[in-house]
């Protein structure tokens, strides 16, 4: 095949992503992926607002046939319920085929050139290994997931990792909130998402690697109850949701992308809007040859999600302190709402930290 300035290995969104935004600054693109689309993975599959406005930038929109808005969040816990609508915008629900169709025929439209079911065996100093073909190239992205080959080849080594477990399930149930749901137990979350005027997506997160769905509901019976009956659109899919962090995301012509890069855990929604973020600093990074500023910035933009990740882990795992937040949140609604707002990066730094400071408070108090 013809070198391209970019060869990016991974076709999962990230990677799809990352080709969009570097062939949209004119460099010729090409990406590789051992996989058959359309990708699947199980996810909650809600887009936060910000992450919708990061797909816009992508040149991307997503169809009202495809999708589900949703206003805000709904945290729910033992009897308490509190929600918020975002500051601005919507978030959607999609499913993750769908969105994955979206930005395949994306990348198509601006001319990426795409190899599928092509495994790349190994880098090369001067691009990529196809067997025993070396494809030259500028840059090399690695865009193949949690268990990148890439950084392993590169030797950006994985920092520590904390894992829990997901699973994902459709039901053909018409949404019965405006708000994607965040229901709290004391093994577990359950994640509603409304992804189509008649079909919901139910994801259960936990610490528990043999957790299913069904066990999961035992402990959320309004869910269950209105789940009974009711038919499912998909099977079961599971997948590790893994928090960690790397010292680089680059090395020498080698840069990584999306959870090959670092990942926050599933709590937080904001994997995917992320990396959507991720694509287009990188696209603007490689425009001026300058990856140093990728990896400061890259440092930079998951400031906010690693916070959010951290907080509401701790509510995970301590039934008391979240006991505690949601008295909090109950007592006073405006507290949560701007939660919500830290959650989707409509307030500052100083405004972040002045919150986490009152909802300190407020807990010690509640």
């Amino acid at each position: 095949m013809q070198s391209p300035d970019v060869f990016i290995i991974g076709g999962g969104p990230a990677g799809l992503a990352a080709a969009i935004a570097v062939r949209q600054r004119g460099f010729e693109v090409a990406l590789a992926d051992g996989s058959r689309p359309p990708i699947d993975k199980a996810c909650g599959e809600g887009l936060m607002p910000d992450a919708c406005v990061a797909l816009a930038t992508l040149g991307i929109s997503i169809p009202p046939g495809e999708s589900h808005p949703f206003r805000g969040i709904n945290f729910v816990s033992n009897g308490l319920s509190v929600d918020a609508s975002f500051p601005e915008g919507v978030g959607v629900g999609i499913r993750r085929t769908a969105l994955h169709c979206l930005l395949i025929a994306r990348a198509e439209a601006v001319g990426v050139s795409m190899l599928w079911q092509t495994p790349i065996t190994g880098l090369h100093p001067e691009g990529v290994c196809i067997g025993r073909q070396v494809v030259r190239a500028r840059w090399v992205i690695g865009a193949d997931g949690r268990n990148s080959l890439v950084r392993r080849w590169a030797g950006l080594e994985r920092g520590r990792q904390r894992r829990r477990f997901a699973f994902r399930q459709h039901f053909r149930a018409s949404p019965w909130n405006d708000c994607m749901e965040v229901h709290w137990g004391p093994k577990s979350q359950i994640y509603v998402t409304p992804v189509g005027e008649r079909e919901i997506c139910i994801a259960v997160a936990s610490r528990k690697p043999h957790m299913r769905l069904n066990e999961a509901l035992e402990a959320f019976p309004e869910i269950a109850s209105r789940l009974r009956g009711t038919a499912c659109s998909s099977t079961e899919r599971g997948a590790i949701s893994s928090t960690f962090e790397l010292r680089h995301v680059h090395r020498g012509h080698v840069a990584l992308i999306g959870d090959a890069a670092g990942s926050v855990d599933c709590i937080t929604g904001e994997g995917l809007g992320l990396a959507f973020r991720q694509a287009d600093l990188l696209g603007d990074c490689l425009r001026q040859g300058d990856l140093a500023r990728y990896q400061r910035q890259h440092a930079a933009l998951a400031r906010r999600p690693t916070l959010m990740s951290r907080l509401l882990l701790a509510l995970d795992a301590s039934s008391a302190l979240r006991r505690r937040a949601m008295c909090a949140f109950e007592n006073e609604p405006e507290l949560f709402r701007r939660v919500v707002a830290m959650h989707v990066g409509s307030l500052s730094s100083f405004d972040c930290a002045a919150n986490a400071l009152v909802l300190g408070w407020r807990m010690l108090k509640a």
